[in-house]
C-alpha cells in the first residue's frame, strides 16, 4: 500500500470527474435513445446480463504476465465461459456478446468464428450431424486453415493437396514443401483437435481448385498429433499473444470421403468425377460471412478508441486559450483546440459510418443465404441436376456481396487501424501507456488489416467486379443493383457534366461520391480495354478505385440510415439533426482528403472543396464538439470493457492510474540490486500471488 500521505493527494482542480459532468449538462442528446438505435434494447439488455456474470468471475480480471501465463489465462477463461454457455443456457448471441465483452483472441475464437461457420454453410446435413453436431458440444474444437508459409492472399496458389484415391474412396491430404505449412491459423497451436483445411483437390491427375476438408489434427483422449501429422504454435506476435496461432504439416494423411464438405461441390464416389458448384463465388461463403463482420466489427472497435481519446481530451487541461477572455486564467481543455478535434471529431463521425455499413453488409449475408438455400432446394429438387444455364439469382447476389466485401473489409480495418492510432497519439504521453487501453487494442486489432485477406490484394477484387459490370452496362444487359444504377446515370450524364451541391444538399454529397466512382471505373476500363494497359500497371487505379467504391458505399449506408423515416421516428428531430451533422462531417471530410479525385471527375469544384475545408468542415467540429461526450456514451461501452484509466466514464483519469502504477504494478515489489559489481538481481521479492488489473 502506499503512503498514507499519497492517499490523502487528490488531482489538481478542476476535477475530471466535474468536467466530464459538465460535458454531458451541455448536450441534451438523449443517449440511451441513441443507444437503443445503434443495438436494440434487446442487444443492451443482453449486454448488461452477461457482463454481471463475468464481473463476477474472477478468471476474467486481466494480469501482467508473459505470453505462456496470458495464453494459459486466455485458456481458462474459454473454458469457463463454455461453462458459463451451458450453466445459463445462453444462445449464439449471448456468447457473442460475452465474447465481445472480454475483447481478447483465444483459444476457442476461430472454433467459435470460422470453423462453426464453415461446417454450418459449407456442410450437408449428413455432415452437420457428424461434425457440426459435435463441435456446437465442443466434443470437437476447430479451426481454419487456409493460409500457408507460403501463400496467403492467393488461394488459388495454396500448396496442400488433397488427392482422390478411387480405389479406396479416401482423400489424401498432403504438403508437399516447407511452404505448404498452414500458418497462422488461430486456435491451432495446442487447442484445437479439427481443423477445416483448404486443400486443392486433385482427381486423375488435375486439380480443380482449393476445397474444404475436415481433418482431425489431435487425438481426442491424449491431445497428442495424430500419426503424419506435426503441428504447433508459430510463437510470439505483436499482438494477441493470448491466442495459439500455429503451424501445420500433413504427410499423406488419409480421410474419408464424407470429410470433404460438400454443400456446394463434391466428388461423386461411384463415378470418381467432380460435381462443380453452380457458381464460383459459392467457395467463398464462409469468408463473405467473415469479412462482413469484420466491417461491422470496425465501428466499434474504432470506437473504442474514440471513446477513450474524447473522454480524456474532454478531462486533460493544457494551456490557456490565447483568445481568453480578461481573467480567465483557467487552463482550456484539450478537446477545445481545433486542431484536437479534426483529427478525433471525423473518426466520431466514422465510427456510425462503419457501424450502419456493417449492420447493412450483414442483413444482405443474410439475405443471400435465405436465397442460396432457396435456389439450392430447387435445384436438388431437379432431375438430372442443374443445367449449366439455369438461373441462379442467389450466386450472383452474392458474387455482389463478395466484391463488396472485399473492399468495405479493406477499407473498414484500415479506417479502424489507422484511426485507433491517431486517437493513441491524441491522448498524448499517457496514450503510451498500456492503462491507456488503446495501445494493447491496436496491437491486437492490426492483423485485421492483413488476415482473410490483405487490404491492397482484396481490391483487384473489387476491380475486377466493377469492370465487369461497367462491360455489362455498356452492352445493355444491366441486372438493376445500384452499382449498375449509378454507372447508367454516369454514362447518360457524363457529356454534359455534373453540377452537385455538396455543401448544400447531403443527396448532391452522395451522387458526387457515386459519380467518382463512376468516373474512375470508366477510366480504367478505357486503359484496360481500349489501350491495353497490363494488369499490373493498373494495380495502383485498381486500389484507387476500390477506396472510390467503398467509400460511396459507406457514404450511401450512412445517408440512407439517417434519412430513413425509421430513424426520424426513433431518434427525435435532433438528436437526427445532430446524426445528419456526422453525416456530412464524414462524407465532407473524405471529399476533402480525397479532392484530387473528385476534382479530376469533374464531380466538385475547387471552390467547393476550398469551402468545404475552410468553412464546411470548421463550422461541423464546432457544432458536433458540444455533444462529444454524450456521443460516445451511447456506445455503451462499460468502465470493465474498456479497462482505461484515462477513457473512464466517471472521469477520474488521474486517480486511477496512479493507483494502477503505484498499488497494482507487480515490478514495484520487487527491491533489486542496481549495482553492477555485484551477481544479486533481486534482494526482496514481495509479490507473492501478486494479482493485478491491467
Amino acid at each position: 500500500m502506499a503512503p498514507s500521505w499519497v492517499e490523502k493527494l487528490t488531482p489538481s482542480r478542476p476535477l475530471g470527474s466535474d468536467l466530464l459532468r459538465h460535458e454531458r449538462a451541455q448536450s441534451e442528446i438523449p443517449v440511451d435513445k441513441l443507444s437503443n438505435f445503434l443495438f436494440t434494447e434487446a442487444v443492451l439488455r443482453r449486454q448488461d446480463r452477461v457482463l454481471s456474470l463475468l464481473k463476477a468471475d474472477k478468471v476474467f480480471d486481466n494480469n501482467f504476465g508473459g505470453r505462456e501465463e496470458r495464453f494459459r489465462t486466455a485458456l481458462a477463461r474459454a473454458k469457463r465461459l463454455q461453462q458459463l454457455s451451458v450453466q445459463h443456457h445462453w444462445s449464439r448471441e449471448d456468447d457473442q456478446m460475452a465474447s465481445e465483452l472480454i475483447s481478447e483472441q483465444g483459444p476457442y475464437t476461430l472454433h467459435n468464428i470460422m470453423f462453426l461457420a464453415s461446417l454450418r454453410d459449407q456442410g450437408t446435413p449428413e455432415q452437420h450431424k457428424l461434425f457440426l453436431e459435435k463441435a456446437e458440444r465442443y466434443e470437437y474444437i476447430g479451426c481454419y486453415a487456409q493460409t500457408e508459409l507460403g501463400h496467403g492472399s492467393n488461394i488459388r496458389g495454396l500448396e496442400t493437396t488433397a488427392t482422390w484415391d478411387p480405389e479406396d474412396k479416401t482423400f489424401v491430404i498432403h504438403s508437399p514443401h516447407l511452404t505448404a505449412s498452414k500458418w497462422w491459423i488461430g486456435s491451432l497451436g495446442r487447442t484445437a483437435t479439427h481443423a477445416v483445411v483448404m486443400a486443392q483437390l486433385v482427381i486423375a491427375g488435375k486439380s480443380y481448385g482449393p476445397h474444404p476438408f475436415v481433418v482431425q489434427i489431435r487425438d481426442l483422449k491424449t491431445h497428442e498429433p495424430m500419426e503424419n501429422i506435426y503441428v504447433g504454435d508459430i510463437g510470439p506476435k505483436f499482438g494477441l499473444n493470448s491466442a495459439d496461432h500455429g503451424f501445420l504439416l500433413l504427410n499423406n494423411v488419409k480421410i474419408p470421403h464424407i470429410n470433404m464438405l460438400a454443400r456446394f461441390s463434391s466428388v461423386d464416389a461411384s463415378t470418381n468425377k467432380y460435381v462443380k458448384p453452380a457458381s464460383a463465388s459459392l467457395a467463398y461463403v464462409t469468408l463473405t460471412l467473415v469479412r462482413s463482420a469484420i466491417v461491422l466489427q470496425s465501428g466499434k472497435v474504432l470506437a473504442r478508441g474514440v471513446t477513450i481519446a474524447i473522454r480524456y481530451a474532454a478531462v486533460r487541461l493544457q494551456f490557456q486559450d490565447r483568445d481568453a477572455k480578461e481573467g480567465e486564467t483557467g487552463e482550456n481543455q484539450v478537446l477545445n483546440y481545433t486542431m484536437v478535434q479534426i483529427r478525433i471529431l471525423p473518426l466520431l463521425a466514422a465510427t456510425f459510418a462503419l457501424h450502419f455499413t456493417g449492420r447493412s453488409m450483414m442483413a444482405l449475408y443474410q439475405e443471400s443465404q435465405k436465397k442460396l438455400t432457396a435456389d439450392l432446394g430447387k435445384v436438388s429438387s431437379a432431375a438430372g441436376g442443374p443445367s449449366p444455364k439455369a438461373p441462379f439469382p442467389a450466386t450472383d447476389l452474392l458474387a455482389d456481396l463478395h466484391a463488396t466485401s472485399c473492399g468495405l473489409k479493406a477499407l473498414a480495418s484500415m479506417t479502424a487501424a489507422e484511426g485507433l492510432e491517431v486517437c493513441r497519439r491524441a491522448c498524448g504521453g499517457h496514450g503510451y501507456s498500456n492503462f491507456c487501453g488503446i495501445g494493447s487494442l491496436y496491437a491486437d486489432y492490426l492483423p485485421t488489416t492483413t488476415w482473410e485477406g490483405d487490404i491492397y490484394m482484396l481490391t483487384q477484387q473489387v476491380a475486377r467486379y466493377l469492370l465487369k459490370t461497367a462491360r455489362l452496362v455498356i452492352d445493355g444487359n444491366v441486372s438493376g443493383n445500384d452499382t449498375t444504377r449509378i454507372f447508367q446515370a454516369f454514362i447518360a450524364q457524363r457529356d454534359v457534366g455534373a453540377a452537385f451541391d455538396v455543401l448544400g444538399q447531403d443527396d448532391d454529397i452522395l451522387a458526387a461520391f457515386a459519380w467518382r466512382t463512376s468516373f474512375l471505373t470508366f477510366e480504367a476500363l478505357k486503359h484496360r480495354d481500349e489501350e491495353n494497359r497490363s494488369w499490373n500497371s493498373l494495380l495502383v487505379d485498381f486500389w484507387r478505385l476500390s477506396t472510390a467504391h467503398s467509400q460511396y458505399l459507406v457514404v450511401k449506408c450512412f445517408h440512407d440510415t439517417v434519412h430513413s423515416t425509421n430513424t426520424d421516428s426513433e431518434l427525435g428531430e435532433e438528436t437526427v439533426m445532430l446524426m445528419r451533422k456526422l453525416f456530412r462531417l464524414y462524407a465532407l471530410h473524405t471529399l476533402e482528403q480525397e479532392g484530387s479525385e473528385f476534382l479530376s471527375s469533374g464531380a466538385v469544384t475547387v471552390q467547393q472543396i476550398q469551402l468545404a475545408r475552410t468553412k464546411a468542415v470548421m463550422k461541423l467540429l464546432e457544432e458536433i464538439r458540444p455533444h462529444a461526450v454524450k456521443l460516445v456514451d451511447a456506445w455503451r461501452f462499460p468502465d470493465w470493457q474498456l479497462d482505461s484509466s484515462l477513457g473512464r466514464y466517471d472521469g477520474k483519469v488521474y486517480e486511477d492510474l496512479f493507483k494502477r502504477v503505484s498499488e497494482l504494478n507487480p515490478l514495484n515489489k520487487l527491491t533489486i540490486d542496481p549495482y553492477p559489481n555485484s551477481a544479486v538481481l533481486v534482494q526482496k521479492d514481495e509479490r507473492g500471488g501478486f494479482k493485478s488489473k491491467l
